[in-house]
């Protein structure tokens, strides 16, 4: 139909004659309320947001001290544990205070007790690396 019975059309109804495809021979329109088609449009792409957010596993991090006592040390590998079953990714930090950095053997140590009492359910991602006063390493789920 031409646009003057179309926008006449959309006048007796009192909604709104919105363009939907301009590039198109003709131009494509609807006859719908733009507040609502406004609204529908948003909750999509939102909707559309929070997939993608689900989908891109986060990378965790978990900083640990040499001096840790086992029960601290048992609750944070147990939080690691819940974020790999989440399906992220942990970033094991070692952290080096003072003298520390003199026994960089101990942190080693630890990072591999740390490894091993995540379990055999996981994949370490490339080897410990030294940055500034942190042992680092990745982890993930297989």
């Amino acid at each position: 139909m031409s646009s003057k019975e179309a926008q006449i059309l959309a006048n007796k109804q009192g909604v709104d004659l919105v363009e939907i495809a301009a590039n198109a021979n003709p131009p494509v329109v609807k006859i719908i309320d733009w507040g609502k088609y406004q609204y529908q449009k948003m909750k999509e792409e939102a909707k559309n947001r929070k997939k993608a957010r689900e989908k891109q596993s986060e990378l965790k991090q978990m900083k640990i001290g040499l001096k840790i006592s086992d029960n601290d040390l048992n609750i944070k590998v147990r939080k690691m544990r819940s974020f790999l079953d989440d399906g992220d990714r942990v970033k094991i930090l070692i952290i080096f205070r003072g003298r520390e950095m003199a026994h960089k053997e101990i942190g080693q140590e630890l990072l591999e007790k740390v490894v091993g009492l995540l379990g055999d359910g996981i994949i370490v991602e490339g080897k410990p690396q030294m940055n500034g006063r942190n042992l680092s390493v990745q982890v993930r789920k297989k």
